[in-house]
């Protein structure tokens, strides 16, 4: 089978700001080039990690066409989230338009859409022709891709893949029973062990961002079963992946990211820093992985 946008290890990359937090968009293509340098298979811009809801509309298309001219647009999965179906489909066009691969697209989020709003929104963007991933997170969208739901979706030809951030790993086996031709990608940093081994195709990752060569490992050693490998070193990065489903995410990220030698930087407002044993704590854990990735750069050099 040949390799889809969504395949592999697809990082859902951070944005760089300057200091005047206008966006950096030379220092996060540098970033996506040295990901790609890494062993990552693809990027997603525009997504939470980064901060796509903080953009103007000139802003958060140019990190699109950005993305597409560092890495090519085969290996671009576009956030094309919004509050209604028309801006999300008006987004997808653009991807269309600036030669990405596929986007990935969250439920209606405004309000807690039932069933039909849900299929009428999935159908919408499809709609505008480009490949369609689904983004499951019922904890900040309050609208939850259950596997029974996700099935019908699929069913209708809307969707080809979901991005699974439930953190219910017993999913995996219903949504494979239910809609067994349905890409099942790893959605949380903390459960890529888990949904691996329960068949996972792809990882849309956040904390490749920072360690991408460990990280690179780790995911094809747990998806190719080789345990002896997998467990010990996701023993190792867990305490770093956790932060991946908490609510300062993308601070986290960033924060490991500066202390790797990328560059992450500021969020913009409302997002603060990171409260002092939050920090001392995030940089602790990356400087006892930095090691790891070392190691790892080396191994894929040689």
């Amino acid at each position: 089978m040949s390799r889809k946008p969504w395949h592999g290890v697809v990082v859902a990359t951070a944005l760089p700001f300057r200091d005047d937090l206008s966006v950096d968009l030379d220092a996060y293509a540098e970033n996506l080039r040295g990901l790609i340098e890494a062993g990552c298979d693809g990027v997603c811009p525009n997504g939470s990690l980064g901060e796509y809801q903080t953009l103007t509309a000139e802003e958060r298309a140019a990190v699109v066409r950005t993305a597409v001219e560092a890495v090519g647009g085969d290996r671009v999965l576009v956030g094309v989230a919004a509050y209604g179906s028309l801006e999300s489909c008006r987004w997808a066009e653009q991807a269309a338009e600036a030669g990405a691969g596929a986007v990935m697209l969250l439920p209606p989020n405004a309000y807690r859409a039932d069933e039909r709003s849900v299929l009428a929104h999935y159908k919408a963007v499809a709609g505008t022709g480009i490949p369609v991933v689904a983004y499951n997170n019922p904890i900040d969208t309050k609208v939850d891709l259950v596997p029974e739901l996700l099935a019908e979706i699929h069913a209708a030809g809307y969707i080809h893949a979901v991005k699974e951030f439930s953190g219910d790993t017993r999913r995996a086996y219903r949504i494979k029973e239910l809609a067994p031709e349905l890409d099942l990608l790893i959605g949380a940093d903390d459960v890529l062990l888990e949904l691996a081994l329960a068949g996972a195709v792809g990882w849309v990752s956040g904390y490749p961002n920072a360690i991408p060569y460990v990280c690179n490992e780790l995911y094809h050693a747990a998806v190719s079963g080789d345990l002896d490998t997998a467990v010990p070193l996701y023993r190792e990065l867990h305490p770093l992946l956790r932060w991946d489903s908490r609510t300062e995410f993308v601070q986290a990220i960033k924060l490991s990211m500066d202390l790797a030698g990328r560059t992450g930087g500021g969020c913009r407002p409302p997002r603060v820093p990171l409260l002092a044993d939050q920090y001392e704590t995030v940089k602790a854990d990356t400087l006892r992985v930095l090691p790891l990735e070392d190691k790892a750069r080396e191994r894929r050099a040689a």
